[in-house]
């Protein structure tokens, strides 16, 4: 796979986009961006320090089964996380954690053929030793939860090797938490209380709340 590394550059998701004729699987990490994308239209703070890395990958994948792809880019980070000694978790659907606050995030662009995944554009991006203080009340890093925290670099090759191996969806629920604790969800302009059960193989929150369980395919989680 070819993976190509930038000092600086507005956004890793964007520059991409140049290979996707060439249709090649790469990966593209940049040491800080100018106009780092998240979820949901916003920006994401991207100091220099941290890991922002996209993956364009080419498959011949069901649409239905979209997830996968989330998934396996979550428990990358998850497992790069504890092979530093961080114990990270997946707050669903596409936010890791540790430390009771967010480490990571990240932004899949899938782009369909039909009723097949043609390919996908997975951004991550790794709070490591950059600056937080716009975000310390909500986000974490490697350098507050470690006394002696590893480089970016040396997160960003673990986490490109993760990213190169396969997983499976029990994998994947191996790293999920905050199941059974009571969460407040945010869905359609409305918000309540539930708590969380489970997450099906097509990326659906299971939660129970005051008239039942119910299954949710888009809706937004706050601790």
């Amino acid at each position: 796979m070819r993976i190509e590394l930038l000092d600086s550059v507005d956004s890793t998701n964007r520059y991409i986009a140049r290979y996707v004729p060439m249709r090649e699987n790469v990966i593209v990490c940049a040491k800080k961006q100018t106009g780092g994308m998240g979820t949901k239209g916003r920006s994401f703070v991207s100091e220099e320090g941290g890991v922002y890395l996209t993956a364009l990958l080419f498959y011949d994948l069901p649409a239905r089964e979209a997830f996968r792809v989330m998934a396996h880019a979550a428990v990358s980070v998850c497992k790069t996380a504890r092979e530093f000694g961080v114990e990270a978790t997946i707050k669903w659907p596409n936010d890791v954690f540790a430390g009771g606050k967010k480490l990571c995030g990240i932004l899949v662009e899938n782009a369909l053929s039909g009723e097949r995944i043609d390919h996908s554009v997975v951004g991550i991006g790794v709070n490591v030793t950059n600056g937080l203080s716009a975000v310390s009340d909500v986000a974490t890093s490697f350098r507050q939860l470690l006394s002696a925290p590893p480089t970016a670099e040396e997160v960003r090759d673990c986490l490109i090797r993760n990213l190169l191996q396969k997983t499976a969806f029990e994998e994947y629920m191996s790293f999920v938490g905050f199941l059974g604790r009571r969460v407040r969800i945010e869905e359609g302009g409305r918000t309540y209380f539930a708590v969380p059960q489970k997450v099906l193989p097509d990326g659906r929150l299971v939660v129970k709340t005051e008239e039942g369980e119910t299954a949710l395919s888009s809706a937004e989680m706050k601790l």
